[in-house]
């Protein structure tokens, strides 16, 4: 089986990529921006064209689309989530390779949710912010782009190389200053915040096992289960070994400010409000995962703790 993979080199990316290398039925060609790409390619800049051209010669069995940007203003993020995904659709339609394609959604097209409600793949999308919107908007162009294609709405990704800049990146990294400092109390904002957490290489095997079957639609892919960002937190010290407080930052209400823990500042100068989800989606998300199970034979395999532990991993690495 021919794959083209679109983002090898983005956080889902790489574990996608080891996964199916890992499948000696795949031949896989990656395409990107970068210089280790096999085949450099911009989908916000180019020509659905070229791309048809592309696809024309390598003529892959599935294209999975794990390309796309969390952060900037709304003209980027239409640029990287939306217009890319509309290039693909285009060269895909034209081709005559016959591709199916696989494109990583996200929870943020769901917006805020019911606390305790678990959100299934016919919920009604209200995203709340302009990530969510962009990302909303590529997958309705792959529904309605008449293509075998598959969305897998990805909830909170965890695990090994998670961004230094996401909520839980920023969790551990306030951890380790706070344990290099020998500080004993570390001030954390948004820990009543629930997430749906799932490990990126569980993720990872979502995106093998859509790729051979032939579910369509949106599918999403999570652990089924939130979690309160202050038991992962607990986790986290844990694992870390961190004998400190945590205490919960308290801030006025209004649009988001600044991420999720800040070492302990001169008293008279105190920190900014923590909040660790800018995504949109309130204070509570958990995934409905049923329609993983029966149509992509998928459930999640590895638990918060041992993803929490290799974020750790790596933090502790930076001492």
């Amino acid at each position: 089986m021919r794959v083209l993979l679109i983002g090898a080199n983005g956080y889902l990316g790489r574990f996608v990529a080891d996964r199916l290398l890992a499948d000696p039925a795949v031949q896989l060609t990656a395409l990107g921006r970068g210089d280790d790409a096999d085949v450099r390619f911009d989908l916000a800049t180019g020509s659905p064209g070229a791309l048809t051209r592309f696809l024309d010669a390598v003529h892959p069995g599935v294209v999975v689309n794990c390309a796309g940007a969390t952060r900037g203003g709304a003209r980027e993020l239409t640029r990287h989530n939306t217009v890319a995904v509309a290039t693909i659709c285009e060269a895909l339609r034209r081709s005559g390779c016959g591709a199916r394609l696989v494109q990583i959604g996200c929870s943020s097209e769901y917006g805020p949710s019911q606390p305790g409600s678990s959100t299934a793949e016919d919920a009604v999308p209200r995203p709340g912010g302009p990530y969510g919107v962009s990302k909303l908007a590529a997958t309705e162009l792959v529904l309605g782009s008449g293509l075998d294609a598959v969305v897998l709405r990805v909830f909170s990704p965890a695990g090994p190389g998670t961004p230094a800049g996401s909520p839980l990146g920023r969790l551990a990294e306030a951890m380790r200053r706070a344990m290099q400092a020998g500080d004993g109390e570390l001030k954390l904002g948004g820990l009543g915040n629930q997430r749906d957490f799932v490990d990126v290489r569980d993720v990872a095997r979502a995106v093998h096992a859509a790729s051979l079957s032939a579910a369509q639609g949106v599918i999403n892919i999570g652990s089924g289960r939130a979690v309160r960002l202050r038991d992962a937190a607990a986790v986290l010290a844990r694992v870390a070994g961190y004998g400190g407080a945590l205490h919960e930052l308290d801030g006025p209400p209004g649009p988001p400010r600044a991420a999720i823990g800040h070492p302990r500042t001169d008293p008279d100068h105190a920190a900014p409000m923590a909040y660790p989800y800018p995504d949109g989606c309130g204070s509570w998300q958990q995934a409905d995962v049923r329609t993983a199970r029966d149509r992509l034979g998928w459930r999640p395999r590895i638990n918060l703790e041992e993803s929490l532990a290799d974020i750790w991993m790596e933090a502790a690495c930076r001492i």
